[in-house]
Protein backbone atom coordinates (compact mmCIF):
# COMPACT_ATOMS: atom_id res chain seq x y z
CA UNK A 1 0.00 0.00 0.00
CA UNK A 2 0.99 3.26 -1.05
CA UNK A 3 1.68 6.67 1.20
CA UNK A 4 -1.10 8.42 -0.74
CA UNK A 5 -3.19 5.39 -0.77
CA UNK A 6 -2.79 5.58 3.35
CA UNK A 7 -3.56 9.18 3.71
CA UNK A 8 -6.64 8.98 1.65
CA UNK A 9 -7.76 5.62 3.67
CA UNK A 10 -6.84 8.04 7.08
CA UNK A 11 -9.29 10.78 5.37
CA UNK A 12 -11.97 8.30 4.74
CA UNK A 13 -11.89 6.38 7.85
CA UNK A 14 -12.38 10.11 9.25
CA UNK A 15 -14.88 10.81 7.70
CA UNK A 16 -16.93 7.70 8.81
CA UNK A 17 -15.49 8.58 12.21
CA UNK A 18 -18.01 11.67 12.54
CA UNK A 19 -20.77 10.44 10.60
CA UNK A 20 -20.52 7.14 12.62
CA UNK A 21 -20.22 9.00 16.20
CA UNK A 22 -23.30 11.03 15.24
CA UNK A 23 -25.25 8.32 14.79
CA UNK A 24 -23.84 6.60 17.85
CA UNK A 25 -23.33 9.35 20.46
CA UNK A 26 -27.37 9.21 20.16
CA UNK A 27 -27.60 5.69 22.27
CA UNK A 28 -26.17 7.55 25.59
CA UNK A 29 -27.84 10.87 25.32
CA UNK A 30 -30.98 9.31 25.85
CA UNK A 31 -29.64 9.07 29.37
CA UNK A 32 -29.90 12.74 29.51
CA UNK A 33 -32.63 13.32 27.45
CA UNK A 34 -34.94 11.32 29.56
CA UNK A 35 -37.38 10.41 26.84
CA UNK A 36 -40.04 7.45 26.66
CA UNK A 37 -38.61 4.48 24.62
CA UNK A 38 -40.99 5.30 21.99
CA UNK A 39 -40.13 9.27 21.48
CA UNK A 40 -36.01 7.99 21.40
CA UNK A 41 -36.64 5.23 19.07
CA UNK A 42 -38.68 7.79 16.90
CA UNK A 43 -35.26 10.22 16.88
CA UNK A 44 -32.71 7.39 16.21
CA UNK A 45 -35.22 6.11 13.32
CA UNK A 46 -35.49 9.49 11.55
CA UNK A 47 -32.26 9.56 11.07
CA UNK A 48 -32.07 6.10 9.50
CA UNK A 49 -35.53 6.08 7.45
CA UNK A 50 -34.41 9.19 5.72
CA UNK A 51 -31.08 8.31 4.97
CA UNK A 52 -32.85 5.11 3.36
CA UNK A 53 -34.82 7.34 1.40
CA UNK A 54 -32.02 9.85 0.20
CA UNK A 55 -29.74 6.67 -1.14
CA UNK A 56 -32.25 5.27 -3.17
CA UNK A 57 -32.81 8.58 -4.74
CA UNK A 58 -29.45 9.20 -5.15
CA UNK A 59 -28.64 5.81 -6.03
CA UNK A 60 -30.62 6.75 -9.45
CA UNK A 61 -27.68 9.31 -10.59
CA UNK A 62 -24.66 9.17 -8.11
CA UNK A 63 -22.16 6.82 -10.91
CA UNK A 64 -22.65 10.04 -13.51
CA UNK A 65 -20.36 12.14 -11.45
CA UNK A 66 -16.59 12.09 -9.94
CA UNK A 67 -17.31 10.14 -6.71
CA UNK A 68 -14.91 12.60 -4.94
CA UNK A 69 -17.43 15.53 -5.63
CA UNK A 70 -20.22 13.21 -4.52
CA UNK A 71 -18.77 12.22 -1.47
CA UNK A 72 -17.60 16.03 -0.21
CA UNK A 73 -21.71 17.17 -1.11
CA UNK A 74 -23.15 15.23 1.12
CA UNK A 75 -20.25 15.57 3.73
CA UNK A 76 -21.21 19.15 3.54
CA UNK A 77 -24.84 18.32 4.13
CA UNK A 78 -24.47 16.32 6.72
CA UNK A 79 -21.99 18.77 8.45
CA UNK A 80 -24.91 21.14 8.52
CA UNK A 81 -27.70 19.43 9.77
CA UNK A 82 -25.13 18.01 12.74
CA UNK A 83 -24.55 21.76 13.55
CA UNK A 84 -28.22 22.22 13.75
CA UNK A 85 -28.94 19.51 15.92
CA UNK A 86 -26.33 21.42 18.18
CA UNK A 87 -28.80 24.27 18.40
CA UNK A 88 -32.19 22.25 18.53
CA UNK A 89 -34.47 24.05 21.35
CA UNK A 90 -37.06 21.62 21.29
CA UNK A 91 -37.69 18.00 20.23
CA UNK A 92 -39.54 19.01 17.51
CA UNK A 93 -36.69 20.81 15.82
CA UNK A 94 -33.97 17.93 17.35
CA UNK A 95 -35.90 15.77 14.83
CA UNK A 96 -36.19 17.65 12.00
CA UNK A 97 -32.10 17.78 11.94
CA UNK A 98 -31.92 14.47 12.45
CA UNK A 99 -33.54 13.82 9.42
CA UNK A 100 -31.38 16.43 7.39
CA UNK A 101 -28.19 15.09 9.02
CA UNK A 102 -29.48 11.64 7.82
CA UNK A 103 -30.42 12.41 4.40
CA UNK A 104 -27.12 13.53 3.53
CA UNK A 105 -25.45 11.46 6.31
CA UNK A 106 -26.77 8.05 4.53
CA UNK A 107 -25.04 8.79 1.42
CA UNK A 108 -21.33 9.37 2.97
CA UNK A 109 -20.81 5.96 3.76
CA UNK A 110 -22.13 4.25 0.52
CA UNK A 111 -19.55 6.72 -1.48
CA UNK A 112 -16.85 6.16 0.88
CA UNK A 113 -17.19 2.14 0.40
CA UNK A 114 -17.66 2.43 -3.43
CA UNK A 115 -14.22 4.54 -3.48
CA UNK A 116 -12.08 1.84 -1.43
CA UNK A 117 -14.05 -1.21 -3.66
CA UNK A 118 -12.66 1.24 -6.73
CA UNK A 119 -9.26 1.54 -5.26
CA UNK A 120 -8.41 -2.01 -4.08
CA UNK A 121 -8.73 -5.50 -5.91
CA UNK A 122 -11.04 -7.91 -4.10
CA UNK A 123 -7.79 -9.90 -2.72
CA UNK A 124 -6.42 -6.46 -0.88
CA UNK A 125 -9.91 -5.27 -0.40
CA UNK A 126 -10.52 -7.37 3.25
CA UNK A 127 -7.19 -4.61 4.96
CA UNK A 128 -8.67 -1.55 3.59
CA UNK A 129 -11.93 -1.84 4.29
CA UNK A 130 -11.02 -2.62 7.62
CA UNK A 131 -8.63 0.58 7.76
CA UNK A 132 -11.62 2.54 6.48
CA UNK A 133 -13.95 0.79 9.09
CA UNK A 134 -11.20 1.81 12.17
CA UNK A 135 -13.27 5.14 12.23
CA UNK A 136 -16.22 3.03 13.89
CA UNK A 137 -13.04 1.86 16.13
CA UNK A 138 -12.35 5.28 16.69
CA UNK A 139 -15.85 6.54 16.93
CA UNK A 140 -15.91 3.99 20.15
CA UNK A 141 -12.47 4.81 21.85
CA UNK A 142 -12.30 8.82 21.34
CA UNK A 143 -15.75 10.00 20.36
CA UNK A 144 -18.37 9.01 22.55
CA UNK A 145 -16.25 8.87 25.62
CA UNK A 146 -14.64 12.38 25.06
CA UNK A 147 -18.29 13.66 23.65
CA UNK A 148 -19.79 12.19 27.03
CA UNK A 149 -17.37 13.77 29.05
CA UNK A 150 -17.84 17.49 27.73
CA UNK A 151 -21.94 16.63 27.81
CA UNK A 152 -20.65 16.10 32.30
CA UNK A 153 -18.52 18.97 31.80
CA UNK A 154 -21.44 21.34 30.17
CA UNK A 155 -23.56 20.84 33.45
CA UNK A 156 -24.99 17.53 31.09
CA UNK A 157 -25.68 19.73 28.04
CA UNK A 158 -26.87 16.77 25.20
CA UNK A 159 -26.06 20.01 22.43
CA UNK A 160 -22.21 19.74 22.84
CA UNK A 161 -21.11 16.61 21.43
CA UNK A 162 -23.24 17.57 18.10
CA UNK A 163 -21.24 20.67 17.62
CA UNK A 164 -18.16 19.16 18.28
CA UNK A 165 -18.48 16.72 15.61
CA UNK A 166 -20.32 19.03 13.28
CA UNK A 167 -16.76 21.46 14.13
CA UNK A 168 -14.31 18.85 13.37
CA UNK A 169 -16.46 18.21 10.03
CA UNK A 170 -15.49 21.89 9.03
CA UNK A 171 -11.91 21.24 9.39
CA UNK A 172 -11.92 17.39 7.13
CA UNK A 173 -13.38 19.13 4.13
CA UNK A 174 -10.36 21.38 2.88
CA UNK A 175 -8.42 17.80 3.71
CA UNK A 176 -10.54 16.08 1.60
CA UNK A 177 -10.69 18.79 -1.39
CA UNK A 178 -6.37 18.45 -1.20
CA UNK A 179 -5.76 14.84 -0.57
CA UNK A 180 -8.24 12.29 -2.17
CA UNK A 181 -8.02 12.20 -5.95
CA UNK A 182 -11.02 12.56 -8.69
CA UNK A 183 -12.40 9.51 -9.34
CA UNK A 184 -14.19 9.09 -12.98
CA UNK A 185 -13.06 5.68 -14.18
CA UNK A 186 -16.95 4.36 -13.47
CA UNK A 187 -18.48 7.07 -15.60
CA UNK A 188 -17.33 5.63 -19.34
CA UNK A 189 -19.31 2.76 -18.18
CA UNK A 190 -21.95 4.52 -16.87
CA UNK A 191 -22.58 6.40 -19.82
CA UNK A 192 -23.31 3.29 -22.02
CA UNK A 193 -26.27 2.77 -19.73
CA UNK A 194 -29.45 4.27 -21.53
CA UNK A 195 -31.65 5.00 -18.42
CA UNK A 196 -31.57 6.92 -15.42
CA UNK A 197 -33.12 3.82 -13.53
CA UNK A 198 -30.58 1.58 -15.08
CA UNK A 199 -29.17 0.89 -11.12
CA UNK A 200 -32.25 0.03 -9.71
CA UNK A 201 -33.51 -2.22 -12.89
CA UNK A 202 -30.11 -4.19 -12.51
CA UNK A 203 -30.50 -5.05 -9.02
CA UNK A 204 -33.97 -6.02 -9.74
CA UNK A 205 -32.94 -8.17 -12.41
CA UNK A 206 -29.67 -9.99 -11.15
CA UNK A 207 -30.52 -12.71 -8.06
CA UNK A 208 -27.20 -11.97 -6.42
CA UNK A 209 -27.62 -8.47 -5.99
CA UNK A 210 -31.03 -8.68 -4.46
CA UNK A 211 -29.91 -11.31 -2.74
CA UNK A 212 -26.76 -8.98 -1.36
CA UNK A 213 -29.11 -6.15 -0.06
CA UNK A 214 -31.16 -8.24 1.30
CA UNK A 215 -28.80 -10.07 3.60
CA UNK A 216 -27.26 -6.59 3.97
CA UNK A 217 -30.58 -5.46 5.37
CA UNK A 218 -31.17 -8.56 7.51
CA UNK A 219 -27.43 -7.80 9.18
CA UNK A 220 -27.70 -4.33 10.16
CA UNK A 221 -31.62 -4.96 11.83
CA UNK A 222 -30.21 -8.04 13.59
CA UNK A 223 -26.91 -6.45 14.82
CA UNK A 224 -28.69 -2.64 15.97
CA UNK A 225 -31.91 -4.37 17.81
CA UNK A 226 -30.06 -4.50 20.97
CA UNK A 227 -27.82 -0.97 20.93
CA UNK A 228 -30.29 1.77 21.41
CA UNK A 229 -30.88 0.55 25.49
CA UNK A 230 -27.59 -0.76 26.35
CA UNK A 231 -26.75 2.32 28.09
CA UNK A 232 -30.40 2.63 30.23
CA UNK A 233 -30.21 -1.04 30.56
CA UNK A 234 -26.68 -0.42 31.93
CA UNK A 235 -27.46 2.50 34.24
CA UNK A 236 -30.82 2.00 35.03
CA UNK A 237 -31.34 -1.22 35.21
CA UNK A 238 -27.44 -2.97 36.17
CA UNK A 239 -26.83 0.43 38.72
CA UNK A 240 -23.48 1.57 36.52
CA UNK A 241 -23.36 5.30 36.52
CA UNK A 242 -22.96 8.19 33.97
CA UNK A 243 -19.35 8.15 34.66
CA UNK A 244 -18.34 4.96 34.38
CA UNK A 245 -20.77 3.45 30.64
CA UNK A 246 -18.50 5.91 28.43
CA UNK A 247 -15.55 2.97 29.52
CA UNK A 248 -17.94 0.60 27.55
CA UNK A 249 -17.15 2.57 24.41
CA UNK A 250 -13.59 2.65 25.02
CA UNK A 251 -13.28 -0.41 25.76
CA UNK A 252 -15.13 -1.97 22.63
CA UNK A 253 -13.58 0.70 20.63
CA UNK A 254 -9.95 -0.88 21.06
CA UNK A 255 -10.98 -4.19 20.44
CA UNK A 256 -12.90 -2.89 17.48
CA UNK A 257 -9.48 -1.14 15.70
CA UNK A 258 -7.65 -4.73 16.67
CA UNK A 259 -9.96 -6.85 14.76
CA UNK A 260 -11.08 -3.87 11.78
CA UNK A 261 -7.14 -4.26 11.09
CA UNK A 262 -6.04 -7.76 12.10
CA UNK A 263 -9.48 -9.60 10.81
CA UNK A 264 -9.63 -7.52 7.63
CA UNK A 265 -5.92 -8.82 7.30
CA UNK A 266 -6.86 -12.87 7.96
CA UNK A 267 -10.09 -12.73 5.76
CA UNK A 268 -7.73 -11.69 2.75
CA UNK A 269 -5.93 -14.58 3.71
CA UNK A 270 -8.37 -17.27 4.93
CA UNK A 271 -11.31 -16.37 2.82
CA UNK A 272 -14.22 -13.43 4.14
CA UNK A 273 -16.67 -15.81 4.31
CA UNK A 274 -15.11 -18.33 7.09
CA UNK A 275 -14.28 -15.33 9.10
CA UNK A 276 -17.92 -14.07 9.10
CA UNK A 277 -19.11 -16.68 9.66
CA UNK A 278 -17.15 -17.69 13.24
CA UNK A 279 -18.12 -14.10 13.81
CA UNK A 280 -21.65 -14.42 13.96
CA UNK A 281 -21.12 -17.43 15.42
CA UNK A 282 -19.87 -15.94 18.48
CA UNK A 283 -21.77 -12.86 18.26
CA UNK A 284 -24.90 -15.01 18.69
CA UNK A 285 -23.48 -15.81 22.86
CA UNK A 286 -22.76 -12.74 23.27
CA UNK A 287 -25.95 -10.74 22.67
CA UNK A 288 -27.77 -13.25 25.15
CA UNK A 289 -24.94 -12.64 27.56
CA UNK A 290 -25.88 -8.94 27.14
CA UNK A 291 -29.59 -8.63 27.37
CA UNK A 292 -29.47 -11.46 30.33
CA UNK A 293 -26.55 -10.07 31.82
CA UNK A 294 -25.93 -11.42 35.31
CA UNK A 295 -24.96 -9.00 38.29
CA UNK A 296 -21.30 -8.86 37.78
CA UNK A 297 -18.72 -6.48 38.11
CA UNK A 298 -18.03 -3.41 35.83
CA UNK A 299 -14.39 -5.06 34.73
CA UNK A 300 -16.11 -7.96 33.64
CA UNK A 301 -18.55 -6.31 31.94
CA UNK A 302 -16.19 -4.41 29.98
CA UNK A 303 -14.74 -7.70 28.59
CA UNK A 304 -17.97 -8.74 27.61
CA UNK A 305 -18.53 -5.61 25.50
CA UNK A 306 -15.31 -5.61 24.33
CA UNK A 307 -16.19 -9.28 23.29
CA UNK A 308 -18.91 -8.21 21.44
CA UNK A 309 -17.61 -5.40 19.70
CA UNK A 310 -14.73 -7.55 18.07
CA UNK A 311 -17.01 -9.73 16.88
CA UNK A 312 -19.34 -7.32 15.21
CA UNK A 313 -16.64 -5.42 13.75
CA UNK A 314 -15.47 -9.01 12.37
CA UNK A 315 -19.09 -9.21 10.58
CA UNK A 316 -19.11 -6.29 9.47
CA UNK A 317 -15.54 -5.96 7.54
CA UNK A 318 -15.86 -8.97 5.80
CA UNK A 319 -19.96 -8.62 5.05
CA UNK A 320 -18.86 -5.64 2.91
CA UNK A 321 -16.29 -6.77 1.28
CA UNK A 322 -17.90 -9.83 0.16
CA UNK A 323 -21.30 -7.51 -1.36
CA UNK A 324 -18.89 -4.82 -2.63
CA UNK A 325 -17.92 -7.58 -5.23
CA UNK A 326 -21.75 -8.30 -6.35
CA UNK A 327 -21.13 -5.36 -8.58
CA UNK A 328 -18.42 -4.21 -11.77
CA UNK A 329 -17.09 -0.64 -11.28
CA UNK A 330 -19.46 0.86 -13.51
CA UNK A 331 -22.25 0.52 -11.36
CA UNK A 332 -20.52 0.43 -7.89
CA UNK A 333 -21.55 3.43 -6.16
CA UNK A 334 -25.17 3.34 -7.35
CA UNK A 335 -25.51 0.04 -5.92
CA UNK A 336 -23.44 0.98 -2.62
CA UNK A 337 -25.90 4.03 -2.23
CA UNK A 338 -28.85 1.25 -2.40
CA UNK A 339 -27.52 -0.82 -0.02
CA UNK A 340 -26.53 2.10 2.10
CA UNK A 341 -29.84 2.57 2.31
CA UNK A 342 -30.91 -0.73 2.78
CA UNK A 343 -28.90 -0.89 6.03
CA UNK A 344 -30.33 2.24 6.84
CA UNK A 345 -33.69 0.90 6.63
CA UNK A 346 -32.38 -2.37 8.46
CA UNK A 347 -31.37 -0.39 11.27
CA UNK A 348 -34.27 2.19 11.55
CA UNK A 349 -36.63 -0.91 11.35
CA UNK A 350 -34.55 -2.62 14.33
CA UNK A 351 -34.55 0.95 16.50
CA UNK A 352 -38.61 0.83 15.70
CA UNK A 353 -38.98 -2.63 16.81
CA UNK A 354 -36.90 -2.28 19.99
CA UNK A 355 -38.58 0.97 21.11
CA UNK A 356 -41.82 -1.30 20.79
CA UNK A 357 -40.59 -3.93 22.25
CA UNK A 358 -39.19 -2.40 25.19
CA UNK A 359 -40.97 -0.42 28.15
CA UNK A 360 -40.07 1.92 30.60
CA UNK A 361 -40.83 2.98 33.93
CA UNK A 362 -40.76 6.08 35.44
CA UNK A 363 -37.52 5.53 37.39
CA UNK A 364 -35.77 4.91 33.58
CA UNK A 365 -35.44 1.32 34.31
CA UNK A 366 -36.52 -0.73 31.15
CA UNK A 367 -38.33 -4.11 30.84
CA UNK A 368 -38.76 -7.08 28.01
CA UNK A 369 -34.93 -6.06 27.14
CA UNK A 370 -33.91 -9.71 26.76
CA UNK A 371 -36.97 -10.10 24.65
CA UNK A 372 -35.25 -7.75 22.13
CA UNK A 373 -31.98 -10.04 22.10
CA UNK A 374 -33.74 -13.07 21.39
CA UNK A 375 -35.21 -11.38 18.27
CA UNK A 376 -31.12 -10.05 17.42
CA UNK A 377 -30.13 -13.65 17.65
CA UNK A 378 -32.99 -15.52 15.74
CA UNK A 379 -32.59 -12.47 12.55
CA UNK A 380 -28.66 -12.91 12.97
CA UNK A 381 -29.16 -16.85 12.67
CA UNK A 382 -31.33 -16.62 9.83
CA UNK A 383 -28.34 -14.06 8.24
CA UNK A 384 -25.52 -16.54 8.65
CA UNK A 385 -27.70 -19.44 6.79
CA UNK A 386 -28.70 -17.04 3.94
CA UNK A 387 -25.05 -15.29 3.62
CA UNK A 388 -23.46 -18.80 3.01
CA UNK A 389 -25.80 -19.60 0.68
CA UNK A 390 -25.09 -16.22 -1.36
CA UNK A 391 -21.50 -16.01 -1.32
CA UNK A 392 -20.16 -19.18 -0.55
CA UNK A 393 -19.11 -19.58 -4.65
CA UNK A 394 -18.01 -15.86 -4.71
CA UNK A 395 -15.78 -16.26 -1.91
CA UNK A 396 -13.96 -19.43 -3.13
CA UNK A 397 -12.58 -17.02 -6.01
CA UNK A 398 -10.71 -15.54 -3.72
CA UNK A 399 -8.09 -17.85 -3.80
CA UNK A 400 -7.98 -17.98 -7.79
CA UNK A 401 -5.58 -16.14 -9.32
CA UNK A 402 -6.51 -12.42 -9.92
CA UNK A 403 -7.30 -13.08 -13.28
CA UNK A 404 -10.59 -14.91 -12.30
CA UNK A 405 -11.91 -12.15 -9.54
CA UNK A 406 -11.67 -9.84 -12.52
CA UNK A 407 -13.59 -12.23 -14.95
CA UNK A 408 -16.35 -12.56 -12.62
CA UNK A 409 -16.51 -8.20 -12.64
CA UNK A 410 -16.29 -8.73 -16.83
CA UNK A 411 -18.96 -11.45 -16.18
CA UNK A 412 -21.48 -8.69 -14.73
CA UNK A 413 -20.49 -5.66 -17.33
CA UNK A 414 -21.02 -8.19 -20.46
CA UNK A 415 -24.33 -9.71 -18.37
CA UNK A 416 -26.20 -8.03 -15.90
CA UNK A 417 -28.31 -10.91 -15.45
CA UNK A 418 -26.09 -13.88 -15.02
CA UNK A 419 -26.13 -15.31 -11.67
CA UNK A 420 -23.48 -16.35 -9.61
CA UNK A 421 -25.97 -17.91 -6.98
CA UNK A 422 -27.10 -21.60 -8.16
Amino acid sequence: MTKSERVILFLLAALNFTHILDFMIMMPLNNYMLLSGFKFSALVASYSISAFFSGLAIALFIDRFDRKKSLLLAYAGFVLGTLACGIAPTYGLLLAARIVAGLFGGIIGAQVLAIVADMFAYEKRGRAMGAVMSGFAAASILGVPISLYLTNIFKQNWHIPFLLIGGLGILLIPLVIRFVPSMKGHIREYEKQTSPFAALLTVSKVPVQRAALVFSGLLMMGHFLIIPFINPYLEFNKGFSKDQTPMIYLAGGIASLFAAIYLGKLSDKTGKLSVFTLSVIFSLFMVLIITRMPNVSFGVVLLFFAIWFTVATGRIVTAQAMISQVVPAAQRGSFMSINGSIQQLGSGIAAMCAGTIVVTEKSGRILHYEWVGYLSILVLAGTLLYGRYIFARLDARQSSPTEEATALEDELVANPASSIIE
